[in-house]
């Protein structure tokens, strides 16, 4: 015996095995219950029976036997007694499956010592943590009480359980029993995608959506049309399973072999629970739609001579017949491709060319189509190919550079001299033919200067401001990319140093540390320069990034000469002023040896020891010399006859 989702006792049981005849059943039952005692009998031809009108907290005990329906026979004995007893609160229908957007009642007749409780005083409540509010309710009679929710969302899973709790209750007071209302979001998405042969179809989908509803079986169910997809697709009455296989990614695969190219597949899933059962939103595939073709192939790439671009060439795949669309990617080759992107929408194109910033290196490219209406899927991408390095671009960038002074005090003006190092071969890419200075100043603007081969330029530095630019020139152009220097009287106060320090590690090797002040300047850079002290050599120099604040210079360092060190900040407004030094500050060593290296100090430790020790010898011969020299001669001096000198020496 069970309660219906209707509110009846429904009744039902087994035939006896064996029967080779029709059979009709007597089933007698009576109801007990604190408000009413009925008893009835009735005869049915088949195997269940429903009672109206079921009261909470009843006893219903229920007896059945059967006879032959057609011809003679007798009556069988009666089974065994069946006992059912409903609770204080009936709910039905008890528990309810279905999906988001829909709506759903529950009805309750609620009993409270022995009496039927009046359905206008019954209230509800959700989770006994939400009232529902009363024009949720509907009144059915006056034992039944009825509540509706409308536009379902989907049930929050709580921890073990996966549904909401529905109570009826009696006003203030709620028993503790409950309805369960269980709302899964049905909305499956279903993608379906057809090989490039055209042989097959792969559909696929996704069960996470209803993961929390246990006990479920999921199944795939299709109608095919003869032709196409309706424009709202509709579950069809007669319907076929497909098998589907889960996958390592969580996705369900189904595959369609052989395939209709032009009719319309409709599919949903089928969710069967104890519950009930529930559709997917149905959804219409047309195999031809649905294509993802095979890639290009015959890839080439290459870099065109003089017009310096990138040039692709493919041949389309033979399947699908459709015109295509092409999308082209291509970087530096490299372990990490930055890839760029590039689309070709001319269905007979079999080629094409783009603009890259560096002629001269090894590109990769691959090729990818798709049907030029928009359906179906992008192809996997080609195979590499791969570009030729040729030398057919201006160099990358014109050559790092600095500059020295020579400020002429009496005639109040300043020789700039700019100094740079030939571009190596990585860098020019072509051969160099000469070195272009580019000045730039407020009252005389823009001029260039061609200096041919060399790597030193002078000019006179009069304004205020002056800015040069050094490029790279070969049989193509100049070069793009270049450094600038800008040259200021202003910012050439600028004090942004504190403090600088250098430190020989040994020989070849130098270490520079400093500090620096607060400034509005933005740092670009540092450059250092190194010459030895006090004679007409060469300056060295080189560039420091600006998050540096210690730096080993790597040359070759005499020992017994003295050196100058400079550190120039450099501003993007202008070369600041410098922080110069003109030796190495020995008392500075000890308080900075972790930056020097032990291995400095302890030779200087041991040198200084041995020229201590040998210092004390030479005094104490010294002293015996001068002792020597003051002792009176005894021959000569009357109050030295009997003294024993040689004992006295002993003693000292």
């Amino acid at each position: 015996m069970e309660i219906t989702d209707a509110g009846h006792l429904k009744i039902s049981w087994s035939s006896p095995t064996l029967v080779p005849f029709q059979l009709q059943y007597q089933v007698k039952y009576s109801e007990n219950s604190s408000t009413n005692m009925r008893k009835a009998d009735e005869i049915v031809s088949t195997t269940s029976l429903l009672i109206d009108s079921v009261l909470p907290g009843s006893s219903y005990e229920v007896q059945v036997r059967g006879k032959r329906l057609d011809g003679p026979g007798i009556w069988g004995d009666w089974s065994t007694p069946l006992i059912f007893t409903t609770q204080d609160v009936v709910y039905f229908p008890p528990k309810i499956l279905t999906s988001i957007g829909s709506n759903v009642s529950f009805h309750c007749i609620y009993k409270s010592e022995n009496e039927i409780v009046s359905s206008k005083k019954i209230v509800w409540w959700l989770n006994l943590a939400e009232k529902i509010p009363p024009r949720q309710y509907a009144v059915v009679g006056d034992r039944v009480s009825k509540v509706t929710f409308p536009h379902l969302n989907a049930t929050r899973p709580r921890g073990k359980f996966t549904y909401d709790a529905v109570y009826c209750c009696n006003q203030q007071e709620c028993h503790h029993r409950y309805a369960e209302l269980y709302v899964i979001d049905v909305n499956i998405n279903i993608s379906c995608e057809t090989d490039g042969y055209l042989t097959k179809m792969t559909c696929r989908w996704s069960a996470n959506a209803i993961q929390s509803l246990m006990g479920s079986t999921l199944q795939l169910r299709y109608h095919r049309s003869s032709l196409y997809c309706s424009d709202v697709p509709s579950i069809h009455p007669i319907s076929e399973p497909k098998d589907c296989h889960l996958q390592r990614d969580g996705f369900y695969e189904c595959i369609f072999q052989p395939i209709f190219l032009l009719s319309g597949y409709t599919m949903w899933i089928k969710i069967n629970h104890s519950l009930g059962s529930l559709d997917s939103p149905p959804t219409c595939v047309v195999p031809d739609s649905v294509v993802k073709p095979l890639p290009p192939s015959s890839v080439k790439a290459e870099i065109t001579v003089k017009i310096g671009l990138l040039k692709i060439s493919w041949e389309k795949p033979v399947f699908p017949e459709n015109n295509l669309k092409f999308q082209i990617r291509y970087g530096l080759n490299g372990k990490e491709v930055q890839w760029k992107m590039y689309e070709v929408y001319e269905a007979k194109s079999k080629s094409a060319s783009v603009l890259v910033p560096d002629l001269c290196a090894v590109y990769a490219v691959q090729v990818r189509c798709r049907r030029l209406d928009g359906l179906g899927y992008w192809s996997n991408w080609s195979s590499p190919a791969y570009t030729v390095v040729m030398d057919i671009k201006v160099p990358t960038r014109g050559p790092e550079f600095w500059r020295i002074i020579n400020e002429n005090t009496t005639r109040k003006e300043r020789n700039v001299t700019l100094l740079w190092k030939p571009l190596m071969k990585n860098d020019s890419l072509c051969s160099v033919r000469k070195y272009v200075v580019k000045h730039h100043t407020s009252r005389n603007g823009t001029w260039s200067e061609d200096v041919g081969n060399h790597t030193k330029f002078t000019f006179l530095w009069t304004e205020q401001a002056h800015s040069v630019t050094v490029l790279a020139v070969n049989s193509i152009g100049a070069s793009f990319v270049n450094f600038n220097l800008t040259f200021s009287w202003l910012v050439s106060k600028v004090n942004s140093i504190q403090s600088l320090s250098a430190y020989p590690l040994n020989s070849s090797c130098v270490l520079l540390s400093w500090t620096l002040l607060p400034s509005d300047y933005s740092l670009m850079y540092f450059v250092t320069e190194w010459k030895i002290l006090n004679e007409d050599s060469e300056v060295k120099w080189l560039r420091i990034p600006p998050s540096v604040k210690k730096y080993y210079i790597h040359d070759h360092f005499i020992p017994i000469e003295k050196y100058q060190f400079s550190l120039y900040p450099v501003f993007m407004e202008g070369v600041g002023k410098p922080k110069i030094i003109n030796s190495f500050p020995q008392d500075d060593i000890e308080k900075h040896q972790h930056d020097a290296g032990l291995y400095v100090i302890v030779p200087i430790i041991i040198s200084s020891s041995i020229l201590l020790l040998g210092t004390l010898l030479i005094s104490h011969q010294r002293m015996k010399k001068l002792f020597w020299e003051d002792v009176p001669n005894p021959k000569n001096c009357s109050w030295a006859q009997g003294l024993n000198f040689q004992k006295r020496t002993d003693i000292l």
